[in-house]
């Protein structure tokens, strides 16, 4: 499946990275891309490592209803898997910037997004001959570093 970024950045003092089809909840997703857009990249990537070994919470502002607040912020959460993916995209485009040439020191995630992905269709049996959905769904991310 082709995949194409939103939108089309400078090469010059860009880079760019995309992670396709992750099997990461949406929802997560959604809220770690709305927390670390605009941070820098060694703040974002140590939010990430920190979520990922739940020292620190992702503020939930979107999908908060039933999660509660946590210590020191508003509601919030702990998604390690979607960290952990996000982790690596996140890797993947600050190696593509000290590919190019580009000063790692002071990179700042620019654009930030998520697609829905595949929906991989399954079902669960049950008893007398009857079935439940059983859907995994996919999500993919795409991160643009920019240099100031």
């Amino acid at each position: 499946m082709k995949l194409n970024y939103s939108i089309e950045p400078d090469p010059e003092k860009t880079s760019k990275s995309i992670g396709k089809e992750l099997h990461i909840s949406r929802k997560h997703a959604h809220e770690i891309c709305s927390t670390i857009k605009g941070m820098k990249v060694d703040d974002a990537r140590e939010l990430l490592e920190d979520v990922s070994v739940l020292k620190q919470a992702v503020p939930y502002k979107r999908y908060k209803r039933n999660i509660p607040h946590r210590k020191g912020m508003c509601t919030g959460r702990y998604p390690q898997k979607a960290a952990r993916d996000f982790l690596r995209v996140l890797k993947n485009a600050e190696n593509n910037a000290r590919y190019k040439g580009l000063d790692s020191d002071n990179l700042r995630i620019s654009h930030i997004t998520t697609k829905t992905g595949h929906t991989f269709r399954g079902i669960f049996p049950r008893a007398q001959g009857r079935t439940t959905p059983k859907n995994h769904e996919t999500v993919s991310v795409e991160m643009i570093l920019e240099a100031q």
